[in-house]
C-alpha cells in the first residue's frame, strides 16, 4: 500500500509539475496571470482523445496535434490582451482569462460532450509490477517530460539571451523597449510557451483516468498551490513543491477519504503562508 501510493504520488506529483511549470513562468518571469489555465490543459486532453477516436490516429500523433491547437488559442488569447498585459492591468488580465476560461469549457462541452471519455494511449497498458505497485509506460512518460521541461525551462531563462529577455521585460516592459527588445513578442511567446505545458499536462496526464470536460478549476487550485507553495517564479522550487504535493495527495487518499485531499493541501498552504509568506523556496 505504501509502494503503490509512493509511485501514485510521483506521477501525480510530475503533472502537477508540468501543469504549473507554464503558470511559474508566466507570472513570475512575466509578471502575467491566465484563469484559463486549467481549461487549457483540459482541452489539450479532449483534442488528444478527438483525434484518435475520430480520426483514428496514434498517441504519439494526436499529442503534438493536441498542442498546435492550444498553443493557436494561446496565440489568438494573448493578441486579444496585448495593451492590457502592456500596461500590466492585472486585473483586466484576470477578468478576462477567466471569462475565456468558461467560454472554452462551455464550447468544449457542445463539441465533445459532457461524458467521460478515455484516451487511449498504449503507454498506459504497458506496466511493471514493483511488488504490491504498479508503475506504467505512462507514468514514466509523466516523469521524463516533468524533469525535461525544468531543465530546459531552467536553462534556458537563465543562461541564454531569450531568458534575459524575458527578465528584463518582466522588471520593466518599458525600460525593455527603450532597448529595443519587443516586449509584446516576448509576453506572446511566454504565454504560448505556458498554454502549450498546460495542453501537454492535459495529453500525458489524461490517459491515467477518465476525462471531463468540467475539469480545469481544480488543476487551477493545484497550480496556484505550486506556485504560491514554492515562491512566485521559483522554479526548481515548483518542481519540488509539485512532486511533495503529489505525495501528500497520494498518502492522504491512501488513509483518508480522497475528497478531501484537496482541502488538506489548502491547510498545508495557509500554514506555510503564515509561518513564511514567501513561500517555501523564496529566500528570505
Amino acid at each position: 500500500m505504501i509502494l503503490a501510493a509512493l509511485v501514485n504520488g510521483l506521477a501525480l506529483g510530475a503533472g502537477y509539475a508540468l501543469l504549473a511549470v507554464g503558470w511559474t513562468v508566466l507570472l513570475g518571469a512575466a509578471r502575467l496571470v491566465n484563469f484559463a489555465h486549467g481549461q487549457l490543459y483540459m482541452l489539450g486532453a479532449f483534442v488528444t482523445w478527438f483525434v484518435i477516436s475520430r480520426f483514428g490516429w496514434p498517441y504519439g500523433v494526436a499529442v503534438p496535434v493536441a498542442l498546435v491547437v492550444v498553443g493557436v488559442l494561446g496565440v489568438v488569447l494573448q493578441l486579444l490582451m496585448t495593451r492590457m498585459t502592456l500596461e500590466q492591468n492585472i486585473v483586466n488580465l484576470m477578468l478576462v482569462t477567466l471569462a475565456f476560461g468558461y467560454l472554452l469549457q462551455g464550447g468544449a462541452a457542445l463539441l465533445f460532450g459532457g461524458d467521460p471519455q478515455t484516451i487511449d494511449s498504449p503507454l498506459q497498458q504497458q506496466d511493471l509490477a514493483l511488488g504490491a505497485a504498479r508503475i506504467t509506460g505512462q507514468d514514466v512518460l509523466i516523469v521524463v517530460l516533468a524533469l525535461a521541461f525544468y531543465a530546459v525551462t531552467f536553462v534556458v531563462l537563465g543562461r541564454t539571451d531569450l531568458g534575459r529577455m524575458v527578465r528584463g521585460v518582466a522588471e520593466d516592459p518599458k525600460l525593455a523597449q527603450l532597448y529595443g527588445i519587443d516586449a509584446a513578442r516576448v509576453y506572446l511567446a511566454v504565454f504560448v510557451f505556458s498554454a502549450v505545458c498546460a495542453a501537454l499536462a492535459g495529453a500525458v496526464v489524461g490517459p491515467r483516468s477518465p476525462i471531463l470536460t468540467s475539469m480545469g478549476f481544480e488543476e487551477v487550485i493545484i497550480t496556484f498551490l505550486v506556485v504560491v507553495l514554492a515562491g512566485v517564479g521559483n522554479l526548481v522550487g515548483g518542481l519540488v513543491v509539485a512532486i511533495g504535493l503529489g505525495l501528500f495527495t497520494a498518502f492522504f487518499g491512501t488513509f483518508f477519504p480522497p475528497a478531501y485531499s484537496t482541502a488538506a493541501a489548502f491547510v498545508v498552504l495557509l500554514v506555510v503562508l503564515v509561518v513564511r509568506p514567501q513561500g517555501l523556496g523564496a529566500r528570505r
